[in-house]
């Protein structure tokens, strides 16, 4: 395994003819990063993982400086992993000179995390970019647990006709259902015992989905809502119901068993347990798949 802090980095021109799987990441790996190395490692001849704690994607008052690293722990992982390159540039490798060139998605970015976190999936797609720019991938490998992040990629590739096919991969949970993050370790042991509450109202609105077509959009995110509210420590920053990749507003009115009849339905939820914001997601199939 090669490490490579600096550019220019042209793994295609080292292997001419191979294909390249790539994974982004900002670090700290944990499962569920290895499961999308894993899945990259068997469908491509070459693995290339980066490392990479964007600035442009925090705003002021978020957890940058504070982010969890820990470069060899990663780095090991990787190795175990079967891992072929490892892209690890510092911000003054990826921002030579401040940024005057950015991308932004716009639509799909609005609401859910981009309402409460503005700037955020602009610092996103330009990261991506440039490093699809800089690594040149066939496939690229994300988490379905960032699914917002999903759909603002898949759109940029789309609009921008980038040469990479985007590989949404499930979300990986500990045996108690809590959806892996590298933000899991702010939780105190309180908190991560009351975020179980996530997963368990994403269970419980499936069945509700199930049992009752004519159920509104409405009427499930109150339900949801109520039983987040069950965690007295439960800060919810929102409850949305919605449609994959489009992410587009869903009337109140509209019943969960109609909208399932053609389009695929996502339940999204970001939750504080003190000062550690928490997503998780639930993709719904439509009737009959």
């Amino acid at each position: 395994m090669e490490v490579i802090r600096a550019l220019p980095f042209r793994p295609r021109s080292l292997h001419p003819g191979k294909t390249i799987g790539f994974v982004p990441t900002m670090g700290y790996l944990h499962e569920g990063h290895l499961s999308l190395l894993r899945r990259a490692r068997a469908e491509n001849d070459v693995v290339v993982l980066s490392i990479f704690v964007n600035p442009l994607q925090f705003g002021p008052n978020e957890d940058f400086d504070k982010y969890p690293r820990d470069e060899e722990r990663d780095l090991a992982m990787a190795r175990e992993a079967g891992v072929d390159y490892v892209f690890l540039p510092d911000a003054r490798v990826m921002y030579p000179r401040p940024i005057l060139t950015t991308v932004k998605v716009s639509g799909i970015t609005e609401r859910m995390c981009g309402a409460s976190r503005p700037g955020h999936f602009e610092g996103v797609a330009t990261v991506v970019l440039k490093l699809f720019n800089i690594v040149q991938p066939d496939r690229a490998y994300f988490g379905l647990k960032d699914l917002q992040q999903v759909a603002v990629v898949q759109r940029m590739v789309e609009d921008l006709n980038v040469p990479v096919d985007i590989v949404p991969c499930p979300t990986v949970r500990e045996a108690d259902g809590l959806a892996l993050s590298s933000r899991n370790v702010y939780l105190s042991a309180e908190e991560r015992r009351q975020a179980l509450v996530l997963s368990e109202s994403l269970r419980l609105a499936q069945g509700w989905m199930m049992e009752d077509d004519s159920l509104t959009v409405s009427e499930l995110r109150e339900r949801i809502e109520r039983h987040l509210s069950t965690a007295p420590m439960a800060q919810i920053d929102y409850v949305e119901v919605t449609v994959f990749p489009e992410l587009r507003q869903l009337a109140p009115d509209e019943t969960v068993g109609r909208l399932r009849a053609g389009s695929q339905l996502v339940i999204a939820l970001a939750v504080r347990f003190g000062r550690t914001r928490l997503i998780d997601n639930a993709l719904i199939p439509k009737k009959g798949e």
